[in-house]
């Protein structure tokens, strides 16, 4: 017997909010997270029938494609004021430097790409695992486990690097 649409919409919304909440606040730099949030749960409910069980991956990989077009909204916006304006934009620190007393971490984090860095965050800080989190990316739980591997091995040798004094210029 199939569940009815709006129970399982609101066990999925009372499940899931905080933490997807959590999940876009940690990676969002222009402080929209509720915006990105609630439009998750609204492709959620228009989505209903094809939200597969477990639907938490399904969950993190919405908020993070609606995350990456609020995201480019907003950096078109800021281009474009920057263009009439005629001064440049500013800039925003990268969360990672924000990691107190950990500044050999700090900058071996902000030394890895972007995909590295969200490959561990994934598992790191949203606390996914590795299928849910090869669902958020669109990959094979292999192809996560091998990019996991991957970057948490680059990141232990930039720790490396920066504790033993090896830094470029």
């Amino acid at each position: 017997m199939k569940a009815d649409p709006d129970e399982r919409f609101e066990a999925l919304y009372e499940a899931h909010h905080q933490e997807l909440l959590a999940f876009i606040r940690r990676r969002s730099t222009i402080g929209d997270a509720e915006d990105v949030v609630a439009e998750t749960f609204v492709v959620t409910w228009r989505r209903i029938d094809d939200v597969p069980d477990p639907a938490r991956g399904w969950l993190f990989a919405v908020a993070r494609n609606i995350l990456r077009n609020h995201e480019r909204s907003h950096h078109r916006q800021v281009s474009l004021r920057v263009h009439l304006a005629g001064h440049s934009a500013t800039y925003s620190p990268d969360p990672a430097s924000a990691i107190a007393g950990r500044t050999d971490l700090a900058r071996a984090w902000n030394r890895l790409t972007d995909a590295e860095r969200e490959t561990i965050a994934l598992t790191a800080w949203d606390e996914l695992t590795q299928e849910e989190a090869a669902t958020v990316l669109g990959c094979t739980k292999a192809a996560y486990a091998v990019r996991l591997h991957r970057a948490r091995r680059r990141l232990l040798h930039l720790i490396d690097r920066t504790t033993s004094g090896g830094r470029r210029g």
